[in-house]
């Protein structure tokens, strides 16, 4: 999987809202002012060589669906997160979310339990699929 650029995760998002739409139906969700629909129709055919988007041919038009489930995005989107910023280290990004944003000892452990827990389910998967 790779990471996806700002406009790409935009679409993303969409489309994980959505759940399926044509590029109309993308544009509509899109906050003022909107790209243009060609910008938008780009940016979805560039997600299906990516492997993000499937898409239904109705004649000339498709109707482009999520191939990535959100989740499993955030959990790479994460891990490459970690990996890059905070070498790996989940107590080190604990530490800076911790200190930047004030959290208490009780935000910190709840904190701590989601995040683990996430990885962990991950982890399974990936063994699971592998």
């Amino acid at each position: 999987m790779k990471e996806l650029t700002k406009a790409e995760e935009e679409i993303m998002q969409i489309l994980w809202k959505i759940e399926k739409g044509f590029v109309k139906d993308i544009l509509e969700e899109m906050p003022e002012p909107r790209p243009a629909y060609n910008t938008v129709s780009t940016i979805v055919r560039i997600l299906e060589k990516k492997g993000f988007v499937g898409y239904t041919a109705f004649g000339k038009s498709h109707e482009y669906f999520p191939l990535v489930a959100e989740d499993k995005y955030k959990s790479f989107f994460l891990k490459n997160f970690m990996s890059g910023y905070f070498g790996g280290s989940f107590e080190k990004l604990v530490s800076f979310f911790a200190k930047d944003n004030n959290l208490d000892v009780k935000e910190l452990d709840q904190l701590m339990r989601h995040v683990k827990n996430d990885l962990k389910e991950e982890d399974q998967q990936d063994g699971n699929n592998g």
